[in-house]
């Protein structure tokens, strides 16, 4: 097995969740660019593809790539629609993980990068029913806090306010 630093803990936990629930010889569809997490994922033995940067609202192709599962992380509070992405999406297992919304923070909206915005910023109850209504059964969630390194009344609540919402889940078979 492939032993790794973690540049971050949300990496550590993504990859021990996704571990806990999908064998090595699954390939990954993950929603993105090549980035460091789908990069930590194949270095610990996943075959991973990711999607080639298009805007997933508006072509949604790349989501019939037919894998075993779909990984999902920090993207969906990106999508005007992510709806329509869930039920696009060929493979049988999704994970998901987004940003809770904070109550003593704002939206996140890049002042330099237009795309670089959240349009979504979830509770959990608001994802479990987005995957409920789009034919998902939730197999597991994790929650987790997300401290910072610094000082103030905003770093002191993100010491043990959940921040990190992922979930596990599989597309619920249509009965005959």
């Amino acid at each position: 097995m492939y032993e790794h630093t973690y540049p971050t803990e949300r990496f550590r936990r993504t990859v021990e969740f996704v571990k806990k629930h999908l064998p090595l010889s699954e390939t990954i569809l993950d929603l993105g660019v090549p980035n460091p997490l789908s990069q930590i994922l194949q270095q610990n033995g996943y075959t991973v593809f990711n999607t080639g940067g298009e805007d997933l609202d508006n072509d949604r192709s790349a989501l019939q790539n037919r894998t075993g599962a779909v990984t999902a992380f920090e993207i969906f509070e990106h999508l005007l629609n992510p709806f329509t992405v869930l039920t696009e999406i060929s493979a049988d297992k999704i994970f998901i993980s987004v940003p809770l919304r904070l109550w003593f923070a704002t939206a996140y909206r890049s002042k330099t990068d237009p795309w670089d915005r959240h349009y979504h910023e979830f509770e959990d109850w608001q994802l479990d029913w987005l995957l409920e209504k789009t034919g998902w059964k939730i197999i597991d969630r994790q929650k987790w806090a997300h401290p910072v390194g610094k000082f103030g009344i905003r770093p002191l609540l993100r010491k043990f306010t959940n921040r990190y919402y992922m979930i596990y889940a599989e597309k619920i078979k249509p009965t005959a």
